[in-house]
Formats: C-alpha cells, structure tokens, sequence
C-alpha cells in the first residue's frame, strides 16, 4: 500500500548524488528531539525527551527516490505495526547545505530539520548485528533473516533497533550521540526504550575492522561483557 503525503517541496536530488547518505538531522520541539540517520539506502526516525528520559517513538526502514520523489518503505514502526511493509511517498522535499555539507537545513512532512555537524567515522553507515558470543561462544547469524539488529550511525548520532518484518515485531531501541577514536567507540545514552535509567550512561568499547565487519568489545549498560561482530548492511 503506499500512502502519499501531498507536499509540494522542492527537490534535493540532483543527478546520482545522494546528498543525504551518512547524514543525521535533528527536529527540537520545546524538550523533544526529532533524530533522522540517513545511510546509503537505510534511515531511522525516532522521537524522544532527553530530559525527562523518555522515549515516544520510532521508524525506520529503506529510502530511496526518483523524479518523482522521495519514497520510505517501512520496516519497524514502535507505534503503529500496521505501517510496517507501506510505502511512504514525498512528492518533493528541500535540502539546503553548505559547501562542506557540515551546516544545513531539510524540509520534511512539514518540519524543518538542522543538519548536525559533520562526524566522519569509518563506521558510518548502517550495520546488522552478525556475531555475538554467548558463554565464551561466538554464535553467527544470518543478516538476511526477518528478524534483525540494525545499528544506523552517521554525524556522530547513532541508533540501533531490534525488529522482525516477517512478524511486523519491534522489540527495542535506544541512541544517542557517539565517537570512534584510535580504537575507542564511546556512546552517549540520550534515549532507551527499555530502560530509561540507562540515559546519560556512557558506554566505551574496544573496536577494531577485520575483514570489512566491525568487532565490538566492552561491557553492557549492565556492565555484562559484550563482543559483537556487525557486518554493513547491503540490502
């Protein structure tokens, strides 16, 4: 089903240039944020009080566009399951960024976005969890399957979201703000569906690349030892 949202924006896209990739935007609405995490071909959208701790929503799924528009087909929906498996159609949307595309702004569904500043981390991108060990075992998963772990990181905002599209299942999410450093990745909690005792919690892991995947180690913000292994997304 798709459900077409009548705007008339202008169009950001220009030729093959894809001036959204590894680009996060965020929307302030008094105390509540609004954060978009766009990779190649993959966004998250998620709504949360930073000070009062807590998370409202979020969305996510593949974007893409064409001369006729923007178009999200939606993989997980915290609110609303239903919408999981739509497309969502922008007829046009305005984009305006500086020479270094390190400042700007974004019309969207009738919000005006700020672009936040340039991060460049070679983790940007969006990634699938592929490898966790589980009692000194590292246990391999396919990232092909429905049910998947997604971590979205550009512009120094990162996300990940639990969900299944084969059972329209959303089963947790949380993000913030982050930094990779000489083999240290630091996350900043800024939001936790499923525990808010957890914002403003920083977490700091050891990581390296091996093989073009993304090894992962430290501990839980339960501070249970954590080795993961994310492989980038490609479809």
């Amino acid at each position: 089903m798709i459900m077409s949202k009548l705007l008339i924006l202008i169009l950001f896209f220009n030729g093959n240039s894809n001036y959204l990739k590894n680009t996060s935007w965020t929307f302030n609405d008094n105390n509540e944020k609004e954060v978009r995490i766009y990779s190649d071909n993959f966004f998250s959208s998620t709504k949360y009080n930073q000070k009062n701790k807590r998370f409202i929503s979020t969305y996510g799924g593949k974007y893409s566009f064409d001369d006729f528009g923007y178009y999200e087909i939606i993989e997980f929906n915290s609110m609303d399951s239903s919408q999981v498996g739509d497309t969502v159609h922008l007829s046009k949307v305005t984009l305006n960024l500086d020479n270094d595309n390190d400042k700007g702004s974004m019309k969207l569904d009738g919000k005006k976005y700020q672009k936040n500043n340039n991060y460049n981390s070679q983790l940007n991108g969006s990634w699938l969890m592929s490898g966790i060990e589980r009692r000194g075992e590292m246990r391999i998963r396919d990232v092909n399957r429905p049910r998947k772990t997604m971590k979205m990181l550009a512009d120094g905002r990162f996300q990940w979201i639990a969900y299944d599209t084969s059972k329209k299942g959303f089963y947790g999410t949380g993000g913030g703000s982050f930094t990779s450093e000489n083999g240290k990745y630091i996350e900043n909690i800024e939001f936790f569906s499923r525990d808010s005792t957890r914002v403003g919690y920083s977490l700091e892991f050891d990581f390296e690349m091996k093989e073009g995947d993304w090894h992962h180690k430290g501990f839980s913000s339960k501070g249970d030892p954590k080795y993961e292994i994310w492989t980038q997304r490609r479809q």
